[in-house]
């Protein structure tokens, strides 16, 4: 199966909003959305669906990596979080992650992103990484996995 068909069963198979209030809505979102929803279903289309957990290969062990990355201020992993807006890697091994963080006055903006690509850079088989913070759509905690939010009591 190639990355693009993973891709589009990861999309088909993820959640829409309003079961559940999980994070987007299907292709062709209405204008009467609102702003973030519809940045949110652009967004997807764009980068894809969240990561779910795989069959260990080497996305999987990136994307391990990520869950041992805290914010210093929320005791929860930026994967759960849902910081983590895609995971590319390419045939060289180059791996491209998008992420956000929950605020662009954040105080982890400083050093989250470089422990991030310290983390990539440590899987084996990767031979680059490149960190794109992004602030559109903008995190919300509907982004965050049920564990997360449970977690903080949300």
């Amino acid at each position: 199966m190639t990355n693009e068909e993973k891709d589009a069963r990861e999309q088909a198979e993820a959640p829409r909003s309003g079961s559940g209030g999980e994070a987007s809505r299907p292709a062709g979102a209405s204008a009467a959305e609102p702003a973030a929803e519809q940045g949110l279903v652009a967004f997807t289309e764009e980068y894809g669906t969240p990561d779910p957990v795989g069959d260990g290969g080497l996305k999987d062990q990136v994307i391990d990596q990520l869950r041992t990355v805290y914010d210093p201020e929320i005791p929860v992993n930026i994967h759960a979080l849902g910081l983590i807006y895609g995971v590319k890697i390419d045939e060289q091994g180059h791996c491209k992650v998008t992420m956000t963080l929950t605020s662009p006055h954040c105080p982890a903006a400083a050093t989250l992103p470089g422990e991030v690509e310290a983390k990539v850079r440590s899987v084996p088989g990767i031979t680059g990484a490149e960190i794109n913070l992004v602030w559109n759509p903008p995190w919300t905690p509907d982004l965050m996995t049920p564990e997360a939010r449970l977690t903080l009591g949300l």
